[in-house]
């Protein structure tokens, strides 16, 4: 498949794709003519960088944690699933709070102790 199909497929433009390919996150077969062939795997791989990236992982992160031999790479690793755990905790008292505030009768959210509690700064 080549990159305007992809590209389509993916809903971005072919120019993100070259410039994935730059920085090599993935790196596409070329046809006898020069042009960039995408197979199944590459599909696969453009679609996990795309959820790697809208979950907050840098390109260069991202193509650390799919080339298995990269230095550091299990460290990447690490370090990203501690930042999306803490941002689902975040997501999940925000979510807390919410439920609270369709019902919260106070005038002011300092007299809710629920309210108060989430406007305290603390994060998870």
């Amino acid at each position: 498949m080549r990159i305007g199909e992809v590209a389509r497929q993916l809903e971005i433009d072919a120019h993100v794709l070259r410039h994935w390919e730059d920085v090599g996150v993935v790196r596409p077969a070329r046809s006898p003519q020069g042009y960039r062939e995408y197979d199944e795997e590459s599909l696969a791989r453009l679609r996990v960088v795309r959820q790697c990236q809208e979950a907050g992982m840098s390109l260069a992160q991202i193509r650390g944690v799919l080339d298995r031999t990269e230095d550091g790479r299990e460290a990447v690793i690490r370090a990203h699933q501690q930042v999306v755990r803490s941002q689902l905790l975040l997501l999940e008292r925000t979510s807390t709070f919410l439920d609270h505030v369709l019902t919260c009768r106070h005038s002011l959210m300092s007299r809710c102790p629920d309210c108060a509690a989430y406007s305290d700064g603390d994060r998870p």
